[in-house]
């Protein structure tokens, strides 16, 4: 795995890259904030996103909104503490993965695989407050205004599967063009703000097969 690591502290980023040191992944780069190295990011290549988060996270939530850097890469953020709303708006916002700092590299490891698979990542102490929260149950179980056509299911599950729009163009021999295209009215069709966020309710409407 090509991972890519953001924390204000250099001392953090060094932890994280030597939870991550072995041979199953490459440390691709880091920096220490999300607006000053997001043109780099891209550059490098990176399978997924490793983001402590420790503060200033409305902040954090407006870059990455602004970026666009979710759909192109798996973003997984380390929490110091939470708020009551965080987990869902950083949900909303991309995070494929949302873990405490507290760690092990194998749970670490598990979670990047998990999350770079197309899969949502949840730590046990942060799951049943989420998924309590009446705000994402009600936009999650909604029914759409309008159903899913058989090809943007079909370009659903490959988003489940952590496709890129370039790989779903190549798999279904379309243009770029009509891949982002395809995403844009699931996004629209699900309520969806990002592609984790749309592949969550794909699953919880059973719209995608794991």
């Amino acid at each position: 795995m090509r991972v890519y690591i953001i924390a204000a502290s250099p001392l953090t980023r060094a932890a994280i890259e030597n939870l991550l040191a072995g041979r199953t992944v490459s440390v691709v780069g880091s920096g220490g904030s999300l607006e000053a190295v997001s043109d780099q990011i891209l550059e490098a290549e990176p399978d997924a996103v490793v983001l402590h988060l420790a503060d200033k996270t409305t902040e954090f939530l407006e870059v990455l909104a602004a970026s666009h850097l979710a759909n192109d890469v798996t973003v997984v953020a380390l929490l110091d503490a939470t708020r009551p709303g965080l987990p869902s708006d950083l949900l909303r916002a991309g995070v494929r993965a949302i873990l405490p700092t507290q760690i092990t590299r194998e749970q670490l490891l598990a979670a990047l695989q998990a999350a770079i698979a197309g899969l949502i990542v949840l730590d046990s102490v942060r799951s049943p407050a989420l998924f309590s929260e009446p705000a994402l149950l009600s936009a999650s179980l909604a029914e759409p205004t309008e159903p899913l056509t058989p090809r943007e299911r079909e370009v659903l599950q490959m988003l489940a599967g952590g496709l890129a729009n370039k790989e779903i163009a190549a798999k279904l021999s379309i243009s770029d063009h009509t891949a982002k295209f395809h995403v844009a009215s699931i996004l629209g069709k699900l309520g969806a703000a990002s592609r984790a966020e749309a592949v969550a309710i794909g699953i919880r409407r059973g719209l995608v097969l794991l």
